[in-house]
């Protein structure tokens, strides 16, 4: 994920079922590029850490946890930020125009779901209705979310959405108009920053919306 740059810096997260019960996923603030063995967590379907070095779990497994609660016959899923999901994530814009096989083949529509702050209970409440029906999904003004079998399958699904999403950009087959955080949602990933113990890098963003844009869920693009 990091060598293909679908994350960056510490992003993303990774998870894998190794029996009914339990699984291992990657750590909190660790990159992908470089991250070690030894500091993969092993935790329940329930949330319970059964094994763990110096780092925590990742605060977006929530999410992870609820794809294989939802959908037991997953093995592997995938979170990451790639760059042209992003686009529509940000944009607010499913995945489902019939331009090429492959991806129809190996992804399917991919739904865009309504924003909630990362990491956050009601990220994982967004995924639930699609867990079952599809196999990947764009969270809106976050990134994008795969889900598999086996986790190569989960790692091969955000690969197609991505090579799906850069195909339509680069055919202009759709029009990318970003829908911003509005002024409560970046004051909730400020406090998030400072849970993390960084207090820089400014207040809010001069460019917030006036309100929520980004509150839909978006199974169809209709072209509005």
């Amino acid at each position: 994920m990091y060598q293909k740059d679908f994350v960056a810096s510490n992003d993303g997260n990774i998870s894998c079922k190794v029996s009914p019960k339990t699984l291992w996923a990657t750590p909190a603030g660790v990159s992908k590029g470089f991250m070690e063995r030894r500091q993969l967590v092993k935790i329940t379907l329930d949330g319970t850490v059964l094994k763990s070095g110096s780092l925590k779990v990742s605060s977006e497994i929530k999410m992870h946890l609820r794809v294989y609660n939802e959908n037991p016959a997953v093995n592997g899923v995938t979170h990451a930020h790639p760059l042209a999901c992003t686009a529509f994530a940000c944009a607010g814009l499913p995945l489902d125009t019939a331009i090429h096989p492959g991806p129809i083949i190996t992804v399917g529509i991919v739904p865009c779901v309504h924003y909630e702050t990362p990491g956050a209970q009601g990220v994982s409440d967004a995924v639930a209705p699609y867990c079952k029906g599809y196999n990947a999904l764009l969270l809106a003004n976050h990134g994008a979310l795969s889900w598999g079998t086996t986790l190569t399958e989960a790692f091969y699904r955000m690969e197609t959405m991505e090579h799906l999403a850069m195909l339509l950009i680069y055919t202009g087959g759709v029009t990318l108009k970003p829908k911003l955080l509005c002024e409560s949602q970046v004051k909730e990933v400020i406090k998030i920053r400072e849970k993390q113990g960084v207090f820089s890098g400014g207040g809010l963003p001069s460019l917030c919306a006036g309100q929520a844009e980004n509150t839909k869920d978006i199974i169809l693009y209709r072209g509005e």
